[in-house]
């Protein structure tokens, strides 16, 4: 059995729909975890594929970048966004999602390269209530919790249309990735999955549970929100951020 980390988000959900309902589902364990987990149990070989946050790539000497399918978005995503109820320019300290260290790598980008900004950076603790980061505070959440928490907030700022406007890019958050050696035909079929779920978003979003939105608006986030498939673009997209990381500063 083959061991699957996948990231239990809603973007996520029809890879998920896929795999449970393909023929190489008899083949592997399906797990649903954190960004940050995905890429924990992949060092630790817990896992032997994951969809692994592109900001954790730089931890491995060497990977596979199995599928030609990734979690991306070609403008905004709306579930990575940073949040505050003061402008940009008023923002001194943003707590930053302890779940993703691709957000928080995105949103240090943007403010020392784009924004021009120098907030204090620090982790959004498990016991924290993001819904209050202070007067001139700021938070970055991902995943499905910012669908309720973006309507607390006057300024939301969804960090993957930022990224778009700046270097006109699409941005990409996970890939699937192993550090092991696959069959081939292990390979195709488990991307034959991905494909089916890609192509069944509505029974995908009919499986898929807690729904925090309405059945409808889930629909239009996975169609028009997340893009699926990992081409060009994507790939030099994956290059640019990786270079942009190692330029930053020491937080």
């Amino acid at each position: 059995m083959y061991r699957i980390s996948a990231i239990s988000y809603l973007n996520t959900a029809p890879f998920a729909y896929g795999l449970r309902h393909s023929l190489v589902y008899n083949s592997i364990e399906l797990l649903y975890d954190y960004p940050s987990e995905c890429a924990r149990k992949l060092k630790k070989h817990e896992a032997d594929v994951s969809l692994l946050p592109v900001g954790a790539l730089s931890d491995f000497d060497s990977y596979q970048i199995i599928s030609r399918y990734c979690i991306g978005s070609e403008g905004p995503v709306r579930s990575v966004a940073l949040m505050s109820n003061v402008p940009l320019n008023q923002i001194s300290k943003i707590y930053l999602d302890f779940h993703s260290r691709t957000s928080v790598l995105l949103t240090q980008i943007l403010c020392h390269k784009i924004w021009l900004i120098k907030p204090i950076f620090a982790p959004l603790k498990p016991t924290d209530n993001y819904l209050n980061p202070g007067s001139s505070g700021a938070v970055v959440l991902i995943g499905d919790k910012v669908f309720e928490a973006e309507r607390h907030f006057k300024h939301v700022i969804d960090l993957s249309a930022e990224w778009h406007k700046a270097y006109q890019l699409p941005f990409v958050f996970a890939v699937w990735v192993t550090t092991t050696s696959l069959p081939d035909d292990f390979i195709e079929e488990f991307n034959n999955a991905l494909t089916h779920g890609v192509n069944s978003i509505k029974s995908a979003v009919d499986e898929f549970a807690p729904l925090t939105i309405p059945k409808e608006e889930a629909i239009a986030y996975l169609s028009k929100n997340i893009s699926y498939t990992l081409d060009e673009r994507k790939l030099r997209a994956i290059e640019l951020f990786q270079k942009l990381c190692n330029e930053l500063p020491n937080y």
